[in-house]
């Protein structure tokens, strides 16, 4: 069983490959009937390079960032950037824009993270505006722009994703960007939050907005070995401020309290022993690769467009193994 989804996504850069190498996986990607490839920036690869290699060594790939963050680089450059990989896969990129976390923009850049949800909206509104190759002179609610235009004009102009956790970013997504990028939720939960964006962009006027959703998988039927490895990736998460409000909103609060208490107090290990397997089984997709396929179609039944799977490699395993057995055909 695949998919019902049209699209059908990876993550990239594959761990363990140096960027240099990928070409062969890229195409291999292709071979196997993966549509996307999705880019993130955090502490690896920034978001771009692996997708600009991807655009000239595999042009039938749609290419996505998920996401780069409204505060590490200047307006002026994120629009470069941006226009930059629009105008070397033309029709082919799809720009994932949020505010991140306080952990990778105050703490990792020494930016202040104020206003994050202003930052991204303003973030929004200044590359919708730079994109139809305007000159732009405003000033928004969190920078000022004095006179700046591209120079560069992709032929298409990329469509714009806001990562969105709680109803006033998801709303954001659907009325002002061209759909939201989704994580660290269960199926269900997808039914909690496609409705907010869906109904944003019907009232905005808009089409029907992309749900792009990265999902943390590992094709392995050792549920113990998973369950116990992936309790450290939750507990890094979710004790994230944006992430535990995010999942308190969503109703986790019984399930989870006990952890985000003992991490409070400094006991990472009775944090870890606190997280129920029940909310690893919720937000990791793990089994057999039929049993994650099944899985994955699962978000997409409630409202995800694009299914973007993110390898989890816990007890040694072999990532590209893992994405050919995950492939959708």
């Amino acid at each position: 069983m695949t998919s019902p989804s049209s699209r059908y996504g990876i993550s990239v850069p594959f761990g363990g490959v140096h960027l240099v190498d990928h070409q062969d996986a890229y195409r291999e990607v292709v071979d196997l009937g993966y549509t996307d490839v999705w880019s993130s920036e955090a502490d690896g690869a920034d978001g771009f390079t692996p997708l600009a290699l991807a655009a000239a060594w595999a042009p039938e790939l749609r290419l996505g960032v998920a996401i780069i963050p409204a505060f590490t680089r200047g307006p002026a450059l994120l629009a470069q950037s941006v226009a930059s990989l629009a105008d070397a896969a033309p029709g082919r990129f799809v720009m994932g824009i949020g505010s991140s976390s306080n952990v990778i923009v105050e703490r990792w850049n020494d930016i202040d993270f104020d206003e994050p949800y202003k930052k991204t909206r303003d973030a929004v509104r200044f590359l919708k505006t730079a994109m139809e190759g305007e000159k732009v002179t405003e000033t928004y609610d969190t920078f000022d722009i004095k006179g700046f235009r591209l120079g560069i004009r992709p032929k298409v102009k990329p469509p714009i994703l806001v990562a969105a956790l709680r109803g006033g970013m998801l709303r954001l997504a659907g009325r002002e960007g061209d759909g939201a990028i989704i994580n660290w939720l269960s199926a269900d939960d997808v039914s909690t939050v496609a409705p907010i964006v869906q109904e944003a962009a019907t009232k905005a006027g808009k089409p029907d907005p992309e749900i792009a959703a990265r999902l943390f998988v590992c094709p392995s039927t050792d549920s113990d070995m998973v369950r116990e490895s992936a309790k450290f990736a939750i507990a890094a998460y979710l004790n994230v401020p944006v992430y535990a409000e995010f999942h308190r909103w969503l109703g986790r609060d019984e399930k989870l309290n006990d952890m985000w208490k003992h991490w409070a107090d400094g006991d990472r290990k009775a944090a870890l022993a606190a997280i129920p397997d029940e909310v690893v089984d919720e937000l990791i997709i793990h089994g057999s690769p039929e049993e994650c396929r099944e899985h994955v179609a699962r978000y997409v039944e409630n409202g995800v467009t694009t299914p973007a799977l993110s390898v989890m490699p816990f007890g040694g395993l072999d990532i590209m193994q893992a994405v050919r057995d995950l492939a959708p055909q």
